[in-house]
């Protein structure tokens, strides 16, 4: 493992590791509060941390961002008007309208709309928005694995969607069934593609070794990038 070194910028504490790259690079971790910094192996940390005091205000305001959306992400939601829920890594506001018929969604825009029966409880509006979001993953994914099946040579006999606590996806590679987070209706969708790919790898390599990251390096080159739009991460030169 190559050396790591600490530099304290003010109120922020950046963890620089030198390594075989051309350039100094910056990474934020919002969720963790956390930067890093990779440099080239033969420049010396006063460099180091003169680049970094240039981008102090961009890492300032990327980890004041993280931790908004940390604290937002921690809060109990009631769904009511006005709450802000993720949609394909938009924003939308949340619109109540309380109707006595089927409950439904309607998002267009910046707006979603939840149609609920009067007196509703929190309990069954989070439930018919879940509903909504794993149809619209489920619209989604099969034109991804459409898409990938042949040039990437593999068959998916069976996809799923279900609620995960730690993962984005699973793959059972000799049913050669992948199950996809309710969480990715939430995000871009670059990050669902990404996750497809990733899961639809597995079925040529179960384990995460070099030969699993040759070859999702071959098919979806940037998806390094996507990882980080996945996780929230920002990085600059």
């Amino acid at each position: 493992m190559p050396p790591k070194h600490i530099i304290q910028l003010d109120d922020i504490e950046i963890e620089v590791t030198p390594k075989r790259v051309k350039n100094l690079n910056i990474r934020i971790y919002p969720s963790a509060g956390r930067v890093a910094m990779s440099i080239p192996k033969r420049t010396d940390l006063e460099a180091a941390v003169d680049f970094a005091r240039k981008k102090y205000p961009w890492i300032k305001k990327h980890l004041k961002k993280g931790a908004v959306q940390k604290t937002k992400r921690n809060r109990k939601l009631a769904y009511l008007d006005g709450e802000i829920h993720p949609v394909w890594g938009n924003e939308a506001v949340l619109a109540v309208n309380e109707v006595n018929r089927r409950p439904a969604v309607q998002y267009k825009g910046d707006q979603l709309s939840l149609m609920v029966r009067p007196e509703s409880p929190t309990e069954k509006r989070e439930s018919v928005l879940n509903e909504w979001y794993r149809a619209e993953l489920k619209r989604e994914i099969p034109k991804l694995i459409e898409k990938w099946e042949d040039p990437m040579g593999v068959n998916v006999n069976e996809f799923g969607v279900k609620r995960m606590k730690t993962r984005w996806g699973t793959c059972n590679t000799r049913a050669k069934r992948i199950w996809l987070s309710l969480e990715l209706a939430k995000k871009d969708p670059k990050c669902l593609e990404y996750v497809v790919v990733h899961e639809m790898v597995h079925l040529h390599e179960r384990l995460h070794n070099k030969r699993f990251y040759r070859l999702i390096d071959q098919f979806l080159p940037d998806w390094r990038e996507r990882d980080l739009l996945l996780k929230g991460e920002k990085r600059t030169c």
